[in-house]
């Protein structure tokens, strides 16, 4: 009878080690597989990591860019309403510039309204447009007595 019991246990036990050394390959080939797929995440979010720098190096350079429009931009708007506070308010004294500052003063409206043309079109009103493309059109004719235009 403590044959049978000891054959018994022997064979379970062989069981058991046949069980656990399949076990043993399968968990073997499991780690490989995580293993690789491991180094692979490790190489997605490493290159993703390199996007995610080079899109928020990216954006910054923008981002310096639209100051530095936006800034141009603000100072074109001032140097435009400035224009049109002088020419609405100070004919007189637009009249006794000499001829060289107030040509320069309608080159510089010109350029400004040609360059921001989409901006300003918010800012403007259609009469200030109107005013200031008068002006520009013909700068030494804006402040003659009798204006061969309507001037408003």
């Amino acid at each position: 009878t403590n044959d049978k019991e000891k054959t018994k246990a022997i064979t379970d036990a062989e069981a058991r080690i046949q069980d656990l050394t399949t076990k043993i390959e399968s968990y073997t080939a499991q780690s490989a597989r995580l293993s690789i797929e491991q180094k692979n995440l490790e190489k997605e979010v490493a290159k993703n990591r390199d996007a995610l720098d080079q899109a928020t190096a990216i954006r910054q350079k923008q981002l310096a860019e639209f100051n530095g429009e936006e800034k141009d931009m603000l100072e074109s708007i001032s140097a435009l309403k400035a224009a049109i506070v002088v020419l609405s308010k100070h004919h007189n004294a637009l009249v006794q510039m000499p001829r060289s500052h107030v040509l320069g003063l309608a080159a510089t409206l010109s350029h400004e309204m040609q360059t921001h043309a989409s901006l300003l079109q918010g800012v403007l009103t259609p009469s200030e447009r109107k005013l200031i493309l008068a002006f520009v059109a013909a700068p030494q004719d804006y402040f003659d007595a009798s204006p061969t235009f309507k001037q408003s």
